[in-house]
């Protein structure tokens, strides 16, 4: 199967992804549309392509350990001049994606892997484009404001023309907190 390039990320929903995927574009970032609008929880990651079922494992057991949160984006900020980027705030939730990232990134797990730079939930509005466009992504969104409940995160593949699809969506657990102390090997069949 070969390797396979994956990221993990919260979207952000309808109507305030596509109006951010379009905000974007209009800044000339031409990568806009084939990056739907997101949080990184795992940023784009080279895997062999035979390993996508563990991961998927693993991420049903991350999810599943998660509770929905409130999402809240406000303002823009910049890792200027670090990195070529401007990005629209996340003002409520970024402790619950902190958590998230953690755990998908978990040295145990089959996507161990460390960052280039320390985490940041953000979410990206012009990336490596020129400087007035930057400024004016910064200045144009700085009033903007958006909220939703999050109630999980998803597993995309960036195909060979750069677009990123969604492969699996991946809800949180219920409001019922599941029992820790209790673990079932796969392919074992539980005592009733």
């Amino acid at each position: 199967m070969g390797t396979v390039t994956i990221g993990v990320s919260i979207a952000v929903p309808e109507p305030h992804g596509s109006l951010l995927q379009e905000r974007r574009a209009g800044f000339g970032d031409a990568a806009a549309h084939g990056i739907p609008t997101h949080v990184t929880l795992l940023p784009p990651t080279e895997v062999d392509g035979a390993l996508l079922p563990a991961i998927e494992a693993h991420l049903v057991e991350v999810a599943a350990s998660g509770r929905p949160f409130p999402m809240r984006l406000s303002g823009t900020g910049t890792f200027r001049p670090l990195s070529p980027v401007v990005f629209v705030q996340v003002v409520e939730g970024g402790a619950a994606c902190t958590w998230l990232q953690k755990r998908v990134r978990d040295a145990s797990g089959p996507v161990a892997r460390e960052l280039q730079f320390p985490y940041h939930p953000h979410v990206t509005v012009a990336h490596g484009i020129d400087e007035g466009a930057m400024d004016r992504a910064f200045e144009q969104l700085a009033d903007y404001e958006a909220q939703w409940p999050c109630t999980g995160f998803a597993l995309y593949e960036q195909g060979a023309d750069g677009v990123w699809r969604k492969l699996r969506e991946f809800a949180f657990g219920g409001a019922v907190v599941p029992p820790q102390a209790t673990h079932v090997e796969r392919g074992s069949i539980p005592a009733s």
